[in-house]
């Protein structure tokens, strides 16, 4: 089926998408990275995830430790990762001899076979409302740098953390972002350090837990990037037909609020469940289908938000896979594209032009491993715990400017 249907012009190289069964658009990658999340005793072995990686045009890998089966069977492929350092690690992490070790242990020894570009320290820390993990993280980001540097390796890998959209206090409209007043005298600083070393600013920022909240008001085409009247910012002029973009350009409002301007801003992970329970409104194959899928295309399109209309986005998807152990309520362990047994959740639905790509039909080999204990938690057990406290205030502004804005069509 030819692509102009789905508004798509020639683009100069596409990566065929295509999953065991489930069919996709032809993409361009250049930012398209996926959450590889670990909590699970169903999971395929690792060399039988490279073909699904590959088949949904990832080039770019998140993992919330530093696995070793993971790092080696990866290995000489094209796959880019960001490895984790989970927050239980992070008081140790301040002793530079420490921080030296783990880098020799977890980045150096799979150099130069396997791709690690960058080490996220910590997740979701500051909305922990912990004081000690908040004290800890910069110092064990600054030793963790300190170690690449002398392993002459501070080139090649960036340092990082991951932060929850919680940490502002107003989401919408865009242009009123601004972060929680009690985390700016923490984020400063590591926004400085940012700024010194040249890494980005990571976001975990979910749509899904502002419908959750409040599926009446919130239009549901708004979150999974379908046709819709959009919002326009009264402080930009701006106009935004989708949250997520919405949710970024807060981000970087916040950051121009505080005198960062400048700091590129990546969404470490952005998802939606494909199953829930009862009071987990909108939780449903089809609506995982349009958010991702969707998602997918806009990436592929080369769109920027509308505050940065030339900036890529470089967006990583969460998840790889369902995790069957993962607490909290059933949405948290149905954010997968696949099921264990590399089939696919659910079908994206898209044709593509069969003059793109090699001939293959991206019949998956992946078969599961033998259960066996889940991979040890590394800060993100329930992605929905430190997101969600927050996001009433960010949203509730948003619930009230929407009405008005329908009242006044």
């Amino acid at each position: 089926m030819e692509l102009r249907r789905f508004g798509f012009k020639q683009c100069g190289s596409f990566v065929l998408l295509l999953i065991s069964g489930l069919l996709l658009l032809p993409v361009m990658v250049s930012s398209v990275g996926v959450n590889y999340g670990q909590i699970a005793n169903n999971l395929p072995a690792p060399e039988n995830v490279i073909p699904l990686v590959k088949s949904i045009g990832a080039t770019k890998v998140k993992l919330y430790d530093a696995s070793p089966k993971v790092l080696r069977a990866f290995a000489n492929t094209s796959v880019e990762f960001i490895v984790g350092l989970g927050n239980e690690y992070l008081s140790k992490m301040k002793n530079p001899a420490c921080a030296e070790e783990w880098v020799k242990n977890n980045v150096q020894a799979y150099f130069p076979g396997t791709k690690i570009t960058s080490i996220f320290v910590g997740n979701e820390v500051l909305t922990f409302n912990d004081t000690s993990l908040t004290a800890n993280l910069l110092p064990a980001m600054q030793s963790v740098h300190t170690a690449l540097v002398n392993l002459g390796l501070d080139k090649q890998v960036a340092v990082t953390t991951a932060h929850s959209l919680a940490i502002l206090e107003t989401s919408y409209p865009p242009s009123a972002g601004v972060f929680r007043r009690d985390l700016v005298d923490c984020l400063v600083p590591i926004l400085d350090f940012h700024v010194k070393i040249g890494s980005p600013f990571l976001i975990n920022a979910y749509p899904y837990f502002a419908y959750k909240a409040n599926p009446k008001q919130v239009s549901l085409d708004f979150v999974l990037f379908q046709p819709n009247q959009g919002v326009l910012d009264p402080g930009s002029n701006l106009h935004y037909d989708n949250m997520l973009f919405a949710q970024i350009d807060a981000v970087y409002y916040a950051l121009a609020a505080v005198g960062y301007k400048k700091l590129p801003v990546h969404i470490s992970e952005t998802g939606w469940p494909s199953k829930g329970d009862e009071d987990e409104a909108g939780a449903t194959p089809e609506n995982a289908k349009k958010y991702n899928g969707n998602l997918l295309k806009f990436i592929c399109q080369k769109k920027g938000t509308p505050l940065r209309p030339n900036s890529d986005l470089n967006i990583y998807v969460f998840a790889l896979f369902n995790e069957n152990m993962k607490p909290g309520p059933t949405s948290e362990r149905n954010y997968g594209l696949f099921k264990p047994d590399g089939t696919p959740v659910y079908q994206l639905g898209f044709s593509i032009n069969d003059g793109v790509g090699n001939g293959t039909h991206g019949t998956s080999s992946a078969q599961p491993s033998p259960p066996g204990p889940p991979t040890t938690s590394t800060g993100y057990l329930a992605i929905s715990s430190a997101t969600e406290r927050s996001h009433w205030v960010g949203f509730f502004s948003m619930f009230l400017f929407l009405m008005v804005f329908k009242l006044l069509l």
